[in-house]
Order: C-alpha cells, then structure tokens, then sequence
C-alpha cells in the first residue's frame, strides 16, 4: 500500500473529531491530517484547534488540524475516514469522491446496517444486492465505490459538548475489517497507523459478525431512549424496559442468522455487557434533544427490512420503527 501520509477525517463530529486528534497528537508531522466540518464546530476548530476530554484524566488533547466545509479546497488523500452517520453518508459521496486516489481506502464509521453490505458477502446468498434505503440512487457505490471501503463498528462513548470540544466517558475501541474477510495489506496498515497514534485497533475476518453484534445495543438502547428520554442504566433497570430490549436484540440476531451472519456475542452476552455502561446519553438520544435529524433507518428500519427478505419475524422492532419514525418526523418539523 502506498504510505498513509494526507488523512482527512470527513465528518469531525463527536467520534470523526476524537481520531483526527489522536492521529495529529500521535503521528505528528509525520502525517498530513485534514478534516471536514462545518457550523460553529468548524470555525471554533480552526480558532482554537480541536479539543479531545476523557473522563478521568487531567489534560485534555488539544491539536490544531487544518478544517474546512469544502473538500475541493483539499488535496487528494492516501485515507479517508468517514465520522458521519449513516444519513448524513449519501449526501457526502461526490464530497468523498474528490478526494480519492486510486489506492484511497475508506474507512466508514458506520453504526447499523453499512450501505456496502452485502459486498463481497459469501454467506447470504445476496452478494452486491444494494440497498436503497442507505443509498438512494446508488450515490455511494457509485461514486465512493464498495471495494474502496474497510468497515469499521466502534465502541466509543463520545459527545461534542460545544463546538471544537468531545467529551469522552473513556477510551474505546475499534474494529476493523475488510468486507472480503481478509486480513489485507491495507488493512494492516490502516490498523498499524492508528495504533501508532494511540487508537485502539481489533482487526477482524468477520466484520459482518462484529456490525450484528453491536448492533443488537444499538437497536435497542437507541430508539428506547430516544422515545422515553431514559439512560442508559434506567433502560437496564426498568423491567420493563429490559424485557423490550432483550426481545429486539433476539429479533436482531435471528435476521443476522437468516442472512447467514454469526453475531460476535450472543444475546446474553450483549445484555450482561449493556448492564455496565452506565449513565450514558444514546446518540439518538442526543440528537433528538439537539432536534437533529434520528439515525433509525440503519439503526431499525434495515433490520426490519432484512427481516421481510428473510422471512424472519420482528414485531417488536415493527412497533419501535413505527414509533421512532414518527418522533424523526416531528423533530424534523421544529426543524423547519
């Protein structure tokens, strides 16, 4: 592969803004970091630098990082890192699309069900099957292209507290993965990099079984505290509540076995993980108070979806879309 030298981080959000810091406090000048921001967030990066917090510890990371909203003004890039969340990934493929080389690699940040699923996938008999719903009008395989692309499922607490600022519980993890599941060249350098810059790196064969897995939270923790405004730790200790999402994260892993995927944990093993988070806001949550824009489509909507392909029952996660998609319908009426 060729040297990872010009990164731009497209989408310096909550998780997007945390790596590009690591990567400049970590690699120096060694590398050319750029990133894609807008709003408030941009200007305060470009005045004061991006600023990292982690719970626990004294110093916060503070790095200046070249930023912009327009990624014409940018050279072509030897990575690419997408911090954008799966609704927002569409309307970036010709933004994304400039800065390829013809070696770029992608690495997409993505919670849910990815656009470039079913690529290269053996199992479930759906191989380059495409789904509208993540990617209208084939914007992205079009233009960013699946073969570009190296999934990534992360388990990173992480919240812009105000502009050019990320708070973050503790430090997470990252997992990484070829849709081929195979331990590539440019994946060990990707994965090499970002551990050089203190990212904590878990190399996979099987991204699939890792995007299910974390999932099977997602799609439960998410669109219940949105709709009940609740923490975390109240969703895991409300019996009511827990009973719900052990049923969703059962739904959730059955469509995955349908489709031929071996979530990494089982559904046991999810809730006795979910039971130590903690107080945490959701990033549905959170944008429902911001009145953002929800993340339910690949968050809920694909698993039911999937579901009706596979022929494999999801009544509960039917309700909570119907639910969720109501809730994104009047957030986005104060919007407007």
């Amino acid at each position: 592969m060729t040297e990872l030298k010009n990164i731009c981080v497209y989408g310096a959000g909550a998780l997007g803004g945390t790596l590009a810091a690591r990567l400049v406090e970590g690699l120096g000048d060694t590398v050319s970091v750029s990133v894609i921001a807008r709003g408030a967030h941009l200007q305060k990066i470009r005045e004061n630098g991006l600023e990292v917090r982690v719970s626990g510890e004294d110093k916060p990371t503070i790095v200046p990082v070249t930023a912009t909203d327009d990624p014409r003004t940018l050279p072509k890039q030897d990575l690419v890192i997408t911090g954008l969340k799966g609704h927002q990934v569409p309307a970036a493929a010709e933004g994304i699309a400039h800065l390829l080389a013809d070696h770029t690699r992608v690495v997409m940040v993505l919670n849910g069900i990815p656009w470039w699923y079913f690529h290269r996938d053996e199992k479930s008999g759906h191989a380059e099957h495409r789904l509208p719903e993540l990617d209208p009008g084939d914007r992205l395989w079009n233009a960013v292209g699946p073969q570009r692309v190296i999934g990534c499922v992360a388990y990173q607490g992480a919240e812009v507290v105000e502009p050019g600022i990320i708070q973050l519980p503790a430090r997470g993890r990252f997992i990484l993965g070829e849709p081929s599941g195979e331990i590539s060249a440019d994946l060990q350098a990707i994965s090499d990099l970002l551990t050089q810059a203190n990212v904590k790196i878990i190399q996979t064969a099987d991204i699939r079984g890792e995007i299910w897995s974390k999932l099977m939270g997602n799609a439960s923790f998410n669109p219940i505290s949105a709709l009940t405004k609740a923490l975390s730790d109240r969703i895991v200790t409300d019996p009511a509540l827990l009973a719900l999402m052990s049923r969703v994260m059962q739904e959730v892993y059955a469509v995955a076995s349908a489709l031929g995927s071996q979530p990494a944990q089982t559904v046991e093993e999810r809730l006795k993980e979910a039971m130590t988070i903690g107080p945490h806001p959701t990033s549905m949550l959170q944008d429902f108070l911001a009145k953002k824009p929800l993340e339910y489509v690949p968050l809920v909507e694909m698993v039911v979806r999937l579901g009706q392909m596979t022929e494999t029952p999801v009544p509960a996660l039917d309700t909570i879309l119907a639910l969720v998609g109501e809730l994104d319908r009047q957030n986005r009426e104060v919007q407007a």
